[in-house]
C-alpha cells in the first residue's frame, strides 16, 4: 500500500511522462510529416525524430519501472520481461543521450563563430564527426549492453544465495554501473562543453552587435538571448536528469527508501518532457505548426457556425 506522499509523487511521475510523451509525439508528426511531404527528411529533422521517438520510448520504460518498484510486483521485476525491458532501457538511454549530444553539436557546428584553427576544422568536417559519433555509440552501447547482462546475472545471485554478501556486491555493481554509464558520460560531457562554448559564442556576438546602431539590432540581441536561455535551460535539465539517474542507481544498491528513489525518477523525468516543449518553442518550424493547430482548435470551439 502506497502512503499519501508516494501516491502524490507517483501522480506527477505519470503527468510528467503523459506531457512529455505528447510533447516529442508532436515532434515526432511534425517530422514525419515534413518527410512525407518533402520525401526528404533534413539532418535536423532526423536528429530531432531520432530524439523524441527515444525519449518516449525512455519515458514510458522509466514509469513503468517506477511503477514495478513501488507496487513491488515481484514476480514482474524478477522475471524475464522485466530483464528485457532492462536491456531496452539501456539502448534507449544511450540512444537519447546521443541524438541531444548530436543536436548541440549540429548547431554549435552551425551557428558558432570561433576564428581557432580546430573549429574551423570540425566545422569543414561535420560529417566526420557524426560518422565517429555513430561508432562511439555502437561501441558504447555494445559495452553497456554486456554489463548490463552481467549485472542482471548478479542480481540473479542475490536472491538465490542467502549467504551473498550484500556490501561487498553493491560496491562491484556500483563499479559496473559506472563503467557500463561510460559511454554516456562522455556524450554528457561533450554536449555540455559545446553547448557552454555555443553560449560563448553566441554572447560575444552579441555584444558586437551593441556597438553597431542599426533596426535590426533589437531584433537580433532578442533573437541571441532568447537562443542563450535555451541552451542554459538545456544544460540544467540535462544536469538534472544525470543526476536523478545517479539517485536511482544508489537506491537500487543501496537500498533506500522509495521517496527518494521516486524523487530520482521525477528529477529524471524533467529533462525528456520540459526539454521537448522548449524544442517546440524555440524551433521555428515546430513552434509555427503548434501555432496554427492551437488556433485552428480555438477557431473550431468558438465558431457560431459549427
Amino acid at each position: 500500500m502506497l502512503s499519501t506522499m508516494e501516491g502524490i509523487f507517483l501522480f506527477i511521475v505519470t503527468s510528467e511522462a503523459v506531457l512529455g510523451v505528447l510533447g516529442n509525439a508532436f515532434i515526432v508528426f511534425v517530422n514525419c510529416a515534413e518527410y512525407a511531404r518533402n520525401k526528404k527528411l533534413s539532418k535536423i529533422g532526423f536528429i530531432l525524430t531520432g530524439l523524441a521517438t527515444s525519449r518516449i520510448c525512455l519515458m514510458w520504460m522509466i514509469t513503468f519501472d517506477t511503477y514495478v518498484n513501488l507496487l513491488s510486483i515481484h514476480k514482474l521485476t524478477y522475471g524475464k520481461l522485466y530483464e528485457y525491458m532492462n536491456y531496452l532501457w539501456v539502448t534507449m538511454n544511450h540512444l537519447s543521450v546521443w541524438f541531444a549530444t548530436s543536436l548541440s553539436i549540429f548547431y554549435f557546428l552551425k551557428i558558432a563563430n570561433f576564428s581557432h584553427y580546430v573549429f574551423i576544422w570540425l566545422k569543414w568536417r561535420a560529417d566526420r564527426v557524426f560518422i565517429f559519433l555513430v561508432g562511439f555509440l555502437f561501441v558504447s552501447l555494445f559495452i553497456a549492453v554486456a554489463q548490463a547482462v552481467k549485472i542482471t546475472n548478479d542480481i540473479k545471485m542475490q536472491y538465490r544465495n542467502i549467504s551473498w554478501q550484500f556490501h561487498r556486491q553493491a560496491n562491484e555493481l556500483l563499479v559496473n554501473h559506472i563503467f557500463f554509464q561510460f559511454g554516456m558520460l562522455f556524450f554528457f560531457i561533450i554536449a555540455v562543453i559545446t553547448c557552454l562554448l555555443l553560449i560563448i559564442s553566441l554572447w560575444r556576438h552579441n555584444k558586437q552587435m551593441q556597438l553597431n546602431v542599426s533596426e535590426c539590432r533589437d531584433l537580433n540581441t532578442e533573437a541571441h538571448i532568447k537562443a542563450i536561455k535555451v541552451l542554459i535551460s538545456f544544460i540544467i535539465l540535462f544536469i538534472l536528469y544525470f543526476a536523478g539517474l545517479v539517485m536511482e542507481i544508489l537506491c537500487f544498491l543501496w537500498q533506500e527508501g522509495k521517496l527518494l528513489f521516486i524523487l530520482g525518477v521525477i528529477i529524471m523525468l524533467m529533462y525528456p518532457c520540459c526539454h521537448s516543449f522548449i524544442l517546440i518553442l524555440a524551433n521555428h518550424q515546430l513552434k509555427k505548426v503548434s501555432l496554427e493547430k492551437s488556433l485552428k482548435t480555438f477557431f473550431t470551439h468558438t465558431s457560431p457556425y459549427k
